[in-house]
C-alpha cells in the first residue's frame, strides 16, 4: 500500500511541477485546427462514399 501512496504522489508531482501545460490561446488554436481536420476528412470521406455509391448503382443498372 505504501508503494501505492507514494506512486499517486510522485504523479502529483509531476503533474503539478514537471508538466508544461499549453496556455489557453494556444489550447483554443490547436482545439481549432483539430476540428477544422476532422471536417476535412468526413467530407473526403463522404464525397468517397457518395461516389462510390453512384458507381455501384451505375454498375449494377447496366
Amino acid at each position: 500500500m505504501k508503494k501505492f501512496i507514494n506512486y499517486l504522489k510522485e504523479c502529483f508531482t509531476e503533474l503539478t511541477k514537471k508538466v508544461t501545460w499549453p496556455t489557453w490561446p494556444k489550447l483554443q488554436s490547436s482545439a481549432l485546427l483539430v476540428l477544422v481536420a476532422t471536417i476535412i476528412l468526413a467530407v473526403v470521406v463522404f464525397l468517397m462514399d457518395f461516389t462510390f455509391q453512384h458507381l455501384m448503382e451505375f454498375v449494377y443498372s447496366l
